[in-house]
């Protein structure tokens, strides 16, 4: 998801459905997960039934309470993905043989041609790049640097943010550091930075690495995660997006200021990682660093260069200049621009279904193939595309032929918006209009209030489920269910011969930030697997340390064999999976509104 304000939205990613399903999930966890029951066959009753049945298998359609699981595919699954993988000859082709992949990048277009051509080559059908319109400017670090003249010479750690424009050459000037904490401190730097290299940012402390930069999930952590949380994680949303806006707006000002007075580029420190990571030359450089959210718009394009440095980088200049002592900074910005109306796309193939009754119907599986522009986009989101590509391979590989048809797709423009997901959800399977109040046109299209219902489109009732990795490179540990109740005692039957493999927790807690919720919003089960962290918050995301050597080859095996095998199940049971009732998002501000006439004795005021 989008640069800073995904760590920063955090908090806002796990959200829960209805509190009647507390009792429920915790009921289904006791039964299928903490008395560790083996998966039972399915009876000739129950296959009898499911036969009977099929003529009006759909969603809503009575499920059975027995999955019919075939285990011998489940170890020919483990067999081909654990012992005869080729995911990482994939991770290599993407990572170091295409690199990173702005959207909108000449590396975006290499990667989604790449990954249809793959997608041929393993058998897939019908590969194709399909548009989801239009995104915004091509552009392309070639080269950026940065040193200390003076008082010393000192080579820094430092790139450039995405979408700056180029300096004309190596630049030279002296470093200002602004105190600008509202519009009005501005006035005080008048006639002050003409020539200069200006900091903008405040110097942040930098914590002791006393914990470990990769960590796993243990089981703690897991059983707290299946506990449904009694409070509204998205309470102070409102707040917190008002904030957000308000400190990228100030951003916006300065940096039309700082140009205004002939600056010559600016400088900004990078974020930190969790459990300090954001230190020892590591860069978290993307939308969020820049001065305008819209920055890959013309006309939003930033008014000066703008780079990024290590904040040990930034932390010797800031102190300098708090003391006193004049510095001077050389720096070069070296990027390309490749047109203003650049359109996107997505990656789409298919292994067909050949039930006669069930072919029509589709499972998807997918991740975003778009990163950004300091690594190589490894585990942000290389590693989903990787297990998504490698599950695929996997089911050709076995000569699956599955009832139902299988089709992958990989996104473009995840970063910047979900454009991807959301142009293609929109395309085929429905959407609701958004708020044209001038407030809401300021923000970008996830975060704007709805202003009607949902409209949905026929192959809306045709998807049974869509499956996605967008959490870095670590193995699977379970299933968010986005408060799909139902789901809930399938999927406990799914994972129990994967226990051995590590996949153990359901969660009725919802989570966002990712492509999943393109199909969740518009009533289609979409859901995100929980993984490991490891070293995804701390170190990779979106950092120039996105790189091939973060990705581990037994974690990806594992996550590529799960996904096979849920993609696998979804596309051969009778029923299409289980959905919650279509969603209502146009409903939220009524229904959260007081209620009228509780308190005795009060009077109305005027307003009302």
């Amino acid at each position: 998801m989008n640069s800073q304000t995904r760590d920063s939205f955090q908090i806002y990613r796990e959200v829960p459905s209805t509190h009647m399903e507390k009792l429920r999930l915790r009921f289904i966890f006791v039964l299928f997960l903490g008395l560790g029951v083996s998966v039972p066959h399915a009876t000739a009753a129950d296959k009898a039934n499911a036969a009977a049945d099929s003529a009006t298998s759909s969603y809503e359609a009575p499920q059975p309470d027995r999955e019919t699981l075939n285990l011998d595919m489940y170890q020919r699954i483990r067999e081909e993905g654990l012992y005869h993988s080729h995911i990482m000859e994939y991770a290599s082709a993407l990572t170091d043989g295409i690199g990173p992949r702005l959207t909108g990048s000449p590396n975006m277009a290499k990667a989604n041609a790449w990954t249809r051509d793959q997608f041929t080559a393993m058998g897939c059908s019908n590969a194709h790049l399909e548009s989801w319109g239009e995104f915004g400017m091509g552009w392309q670090q070639l080269n950026a640097w940065a040193r200390m003249t003076a008082p010393d010479t000192a080579v820094f750690i430092a790139q450039a943010a995405p979408w700056s424009p180029a300096t004309s050459g190596p630049v030279t000037g002296q470093a200002i550091w602004l105190d600008v904490k509202s519009e009005k401190d501005l006035d005080k730097y008048k006639g002050k930075l003409a020539g200069k290299i200006v900091l903008l940012g405040d110097m942040r402390e930098i914590g002791n690495l006393d914990k470990p930069l990769l960590t796993r999930r243990d089981e703690q952590e897991l059983n707290e995660l299946q506990a449904y949380p009694l409070s509204d994680p998205e309470a102070d949303f409102g707040k917190f997006l008002k904030d957000y806006m308000d400190r990228i707006s100030l951003r916006g000002k300065i940096g039309k200021f700082a140009a205004e007075e002939h600056a010559t580029a600016i400088l900004v420190p990078s974020r930190d990682g969790a459990r300090n990571g954001g230190s020892g030359g590591t860069i978290f450089d993307d939308s969020g660093e820049g001065l305008d959210w819209f920055a890959y718009r013309r006309d939003h394009i930033a008014p000066l260069p703008i780079m990024v440095t290590a904040i040990e980088s930034y932390g010797r200049i800031y102190r300098l200049l708090k003391a006193n002592v004049p510095v001077s900074i050389e720096l070069n910005v070296d990027t390309k621009f490749f047109g203003d109306h650049e359109p996107g796309f997505d990656t789409v193939a298919e292994i067909p279904g050949t039930d006669p009754k069930l072919k029509d119907e589709v499972v998807m599986v997918g991740g975003h193939l778009d990163s950004w522009a300091a690594g190589t986009g490894a585990t942000d989101n290389g590693a989903g595309t990787l297990v998504a590509m490698e599950a695929m391979r996997i089911l050709n590989a076995l000569g699956v032929k599955p009832r139902r048809t299988i089709r992958v797709a990989l996104w473009s423009g995840e970063e910047e918006g979900l454009f991807g997901s959301v142009g293609y959800v929109k395309q085929h399977f429905g959407s609701f209009p958004l708020s044209n109040a001038p407030d809401q046109q300021e923000l970008p299209d996830f975060v704007r209030k709805p202003s009607g219902p949902l409209t949905i489109k026929p192959e809306q009732k045709l998807i049974s489920a869509y499956f996605n990795v967008d959490n870095g490179g670590g193995r699977l540990r379970g299933v968010y269910l986005q408060g799909n109740a139902a789901i809930a005692p399938i999927f406990a039957q799914w994972i129990a011969p994967l226990k051995d493999l590590g996949m153990t927790t359901l969660t009725l807690r919802s989570t966002g930030s990712t492509d999943h919720v393109s199909f969740d919003a518009v009533g289609i089960p979409g859901f995100q697997f929980i993984q490991d962290g490891l070293d995804y918050g701390s170190r990779t995301h979106h950092s120039n340390m996105d790189t091939y050597e973060r990705l581990l080859p037994e974690d990806l095996k594992q996550a590529a064999v799960v996904e096979a095998i849920f993609v696998y199940n979804t596309a051969m049971r009778d029923q299409m999976l289980p959905r919650k009732p279509l969603p209502h998002p146009e409903l939220e501000e009524k229904q959260n509104e007081p209620l009228p006439n509780v308190m005795p004795g009060a009077i109305a005021s005027p307003a009302n």
